[in-house]
């Protein structure tokens, strides 16, 4: 059966959604799925934008056949070589033997490691600036090289302005038939699993997310919709403005909210009585903009998506082993990987005995880019008696009206 939506008058999306797959990249939760977009160009050729992850092949094909109608296909251009959304290329290349194909040099080289022989085909390795024309659409290349693998490129159909984009701009959740942002509640419903899906996917990239916005400069008063891998597309120049607003800021580490993120890591409850209480204190100054994770039960996908939201982080951790509780390292950890800048963080330490977790925190904290450690520093031995309350209000106060001159 075949499950397909029109995206022009002569371009279809022919992709599947996928809601058994648990975790993307085999790491990142994503309880609504996520979607693998693939795109079909009916022209005086036909033209497949990408495929699909293998676990969605036979979806693909019907959607595929069904708009093909007895065309053959005549080439597929492979934005991203990365599996899943090219797994399924054997499939295709083994029923249209025919198909050219088009991508950049790097993914020719990915398409052997892979295994997917492309002997007996015409290929096509493409370049910034080079043009294909396939009737009545002419479409330019533009690589994008670590957004987010270095074999990457983004197509832009000149003819309409449709911009085919690779993983830019793309987002966790299943489609489940809603196509077009401007049919789903986006900034309440979708926002956070797009920025979860940036922040852990792309976000180590920022420079070259930079690098692919201003070498599409010159085109973008082309660009009418843009066509992600993953999730909804872009038509409207009000929904186009709004996500490459987000990019600008997530790529740039500037932070999208004033707000505040505390995350604690807490053995008996005593560190997370003190970030609970944090957060009472920090509401009642005004900054309703709190939010509090337990990094214990919080996968560290979304604790990244948080960081890279907020402009001030809250790190409460107990001493373990004279080190860092093992989950706030591995937060910490991720943090550095994945880039995040500019952020002010203030530090709750507790131990029983050898309370050292707090130095070792900003030592991880000095090594991100533009992170301010707040001089306010709580120090806990086994638990805050009620007779410091008064330094708790000391280190809110100091949070609050940063988080309020920042305004």
């Amino acid at each position: 059966m075949h499950c397909v939506r029109k995206v022009t008058d002569d371009l279809y999306w022919i992709g599947a959604n996928d809601h058994r797959t648990t975790l993307f990249e085999n790491i990142h939760p994503i309880p609504r799925g996520v979607s693998y977009n693939s795109y079909l160009l009916l022209d005086e050729q036909t033209v497949l934008f990408d495929n699909v992850d293998w676990s969605a092949c036979r979806q693909f094909l019907e959607n595929m056949e069904y708009v093909l109608n007895g065309r053959k296909l005549d080439v597929m251009v492979i934005n991203h070589m990365e599996p899943d959304h090219a797994a399924s290329m054997a499939e295709v290349l083994m029923r249209y033997p025919e198909c050219k194909i088009i991508s950049t040099a790097k993914a020719f080289t990915f398409m052997s490691q892979f295994g997917f022989s492309v002997e007996g085909h015409e290929c096509v390795k493409v370049k910034d600036g080079d043009t294909t024309s396939f009737g009545k659409h002419t479409v330019t290349y533009l690589t994008a090289p670590m957004v987010h693998w270095p074999e990457a490129m983004v197509t832009l159909d000149v003819t309409n302005g449709v911009l085919f984009s690779a993983d830019a701009f793309g987002s966790f959740v299943a489609l489940d038939g809603k196509l077009f942002s401007d049919e789903v509640k986006f900034d309440s419903e979708w926002l956070y699993e797009a920025r979860r899906y940036y922040a852990n996917i792309v976000g180590k990239y920022g420079i070259q997310v930079q690098s692919l916005l201003k070498k599409a400069g010159p085109h973008m008063d082309k660009i009418k919709m843009i066509c992600p891998l993953h999730g909804p597309v872009w038509r409207t120049p009000e929904e186009i403005a709004y996500i490459l607003d987000k990019y600008n800021l997530w790529s740039t580490y500037k932070p999208e909210e004033n707000a505040v993120m505390i995350a604690y890591a807490s053995m008996y409850g005593n560190t997370e009585a003190a970030a609970q209480a944090l957060a009472v204190k920090l509401v009642e100054k005004g900054i309703t903009n709190t939010v509090v994770y337990d990094v214990s039960n919080t996968h560290v996908s979304y604790l990244i998506s948080e960081a890279f939201r907020v402009s001030h982080i809250v790190l409460a951790s107990v001493t373990y082993n004279l080190g860092i509780y093992p989950v706030m390292h591995n937060f910490l950890e991720d943090m550095k990987a994945l880039n995040v800048q500019n952020r002010k963080i203030a530090i709750i330490e507790n131990g029983s005995w050898a309370c050292k977790c707090g130095e070792l925190m900003a030592k991880e904290v000095e090594a991100l880019k533009g992170a301010v450690i707040m001089e306010r520093k709580i120090t806990m031995a086994s638990s805050l008696a009620g007779d410091r309350e008064a330094e708790l209000d000391a280190l809110a106060d100091t949070i609050a009206q940063s988080v309020k001159a920042a305004e």
